[in-house]
């Protein structure tokens, strides 16, 4: 193993280096790489915007308690209140 050679506090095996390094002079597939689906998945056509909401741990707490009682997370919670004020 070489010294040093450490991702993510793991030590890296010098044939685990070799395996890659083969795979990267062999070249990538691009399309197959595009279709993976990194990163989060989609919402729309339209890449998405991020919002940044700040809350008292009151508010807070109250959000963690309705989400976790409608089984949502607190972003499908959000866009919910959101649609319904709007309706």
């Amino acid at each position: 193993m070489s010294a040093g050679e450490i991702i993510n506090r793991v030590p890296v095996a010098d044939e685990q280096i070799a395996t890659w390094a083969a795979e990267a002079e062999t070249g990538y597939d691009v399309e197959a790489l595009r279709k993976r689906g990194r990163g989060r998945p989609g919402r729309g056509a339209e890449p998405s915007q991020v919002v940044v909401l700040r809350l008292t741990s009151d508010e807070l707490a109250e959000l963690d308690a309705r989400a976790a009682q409608a089984h949502k997370t607190h972003s499908e919670l959000i866009r919910d209140a959101l649609a319904a004020y709007a309706a």
